[in-house]
């Protein structure tokens, strides 16, 4: 372990573990290489450290000791304070100890503390339904300010709880910002209102979108597999999220809209929650409730009328089918 190591310690807690996932299958041929080029160094990670039992607990001592520096104390799942606020639907096998009181006094000695996902940003997937492990965010529960850690918790470098979140998160969020706290490029100044890392939560998942021919002429899809805009009838929220999926593709290659699939807000709180179906758009008296986020209803409303009136013949039987149709026309300069 080098001393000018930017240490990171992942732990994982009530989640299925597909943050970690996303991370392993990143496009990178080798992120944990791209990391130590960084000065980065785990400490130790569920999948990834030889380390188990007593040496692993040995770890999180030294941390707690400061006998080793705990730069990042990145935390996956959410935060399960049940029965009772006891925590002991999750222990930490062979210490005896609730996973919760774990993170509370590591956070208390980390410099920065990362909530990676949205279960351990907000609660998540776990904390849906009548949430019986009594699941929760590390510095939320849901929308509301709190989680495990409190409103008022900062790290020792002062900053709130850094929530990564998305379901799964994108491996290359995690690392950039990772990097940019090793590189002391980071401030709660980059973090947005619910704590998110700016440099992808100041865009919109509709950003880039492959699909925003059929947006602006409003020619919805009807079915999954038709190539329109998902917005109208199909439950796509991505002019509302908060993310950059549709320009840092995933691998490389893709994102949800680009699959086929429906945005449906995975990075906010409460997503998993959304009152109906995720795979349709409630409405009011034909409008979607869910409008882009900085646009009035009424101008909405003027727009798609406009935009409906003027939809090419190519853009509107295209938008209804699971293949292009009809080419755009070749434009023969004149002279």
């Amino acid at each position: 372990m080098k001393d000018n190591a930017f240490n990171v310690l992942w732990l994982q807690s009530g989640g299925c573990g597909g943050c970690t996932m996303s991370l392993l299958c990143a496009d990178t041929q080798d992120f944990a290489g791209m990391w130590r080029s960084a000065g980065i160094e785990l400490l130790w990670h569920p999948s990834l450290s030889l380390e188990t039992g007593d040496e692993m607990v040995s770890i999180l001592n030294d941390c707690l000791q400061g006998r080793t520096r705990l730069d990042a104390l990145c935390i996956e799942g959410s935060m399960l304070r049940g029965p009772n606020g006891t925590g002991r639907f999750h222990m930490l096998a062979g210490t005896g100890r609730a996973m919760i009181d774990w993170v509370r006094d590591l956070a208390g000695v980390a410099e920065y503390t990362l909530g990676i996902g949205t279960c351990a940003a907000y609660g998540g997937i776990t904390a849906a339904g009548n949430n019986p492990t009594d699941a929760c965010g590390l510095q939320y529960d849901g929308h509301r300010p709190g989680g495990l850690l409190g409103a008022d918790y900062r790290s020792r470098r002062g900053l709130p709880v850094i929530n990564v979140a998305g379901c799964p998160t994108h491996p290359g969020w995690v690392t950039d910002t990772l990097m940019s706290l090793a590189a002391g490029l980071f401030a709660e100044p980059d973090l947005d209102v619910l704590g998110r890392p700016r440099f992808y939560a100041d865009q919109l998942v509709h950003h880039g979108c492959t699909r925003n021919e059929f947006y602006e002429y409003k020619a919805s899809a009807e079915k999954p597999s038709d190539l329109g805009c998902m917005m109208e009838n199909l439950g796509c929220k991505g002019t509302q999220a908060h993310a950059d999926c549709n320009t840092r593709l995933w691998n490389g290659e893709g994102s949800c809209t680009r699959g086929g699939y429906a945005c449906i807000n995975c990075t906010a709180p409460g997503f998993e929650e959304p009152g109906h179906a995720f795979n349709l758009t409630p409405k009011v008296a034909g409008i979607p409730i869910g409008l882009p986020t900085d646009m009035p209803k009424a101008w909405f409303v003027a727009l798609s009328a406009l935009s409906k009136s003027a939809t090419p013949k190519r853009v509107k039987q295209n938008a209804t089918s699971d293949h292009q149709l009809i080419a755009p026309v070749v434009l023969i300069p004149r002279r």
